[in-house]
């Protein structure tokens, strides 16, 4: 299952904490990383957070991830499920019957 999640710092609690926090983020990613659950991580240009992709085997595994990131009490999260994008031939199919009488002429 992938994930994409998008979080940010929340100013209104900026403190050295948190700086502390965002210090460990890097750490955290390459574990991650290495586990083969973090596919890849993006800075969003203009904001104080990141775009995650998890691969993850269940919501709860995700949730417990979200949850042990150095940031988790300082941050909002959007958590967005992804989905592989098939092409139209592979989700469009014609109505049954239509390829036997197109193949028949009628």
């Amino acid at each position: 299952m992938k994930f994409l999640v998008l979080w940010e710092l929340e100013l209104a609690r900026l403190s050295v904490e948190v700086v502390h926090a965002v210090m460990r983020m890097p750490e955290y990613a390459k574990k991650l990383t290495d586990q083969g659950k973090l596919e890849k991580r993006y800075h969003v240009v203009g904001k104080h957070g990141g775009a995650w992709i998890y691969d993850v085997s269940s919501n709860e595994e995700l949730e417990r991830m979200l949850a042990m990131a150095p940031v988790y009490n300082y941050s909002h999260y959007e958590v967005y499920p992804l989905a592989e994008m098939e092409t139209p031939t592979e989700i469009v199919q014609p109505p049954e019957g239509t390829a036997q009488a197109e193949q028949h002429g009628e």
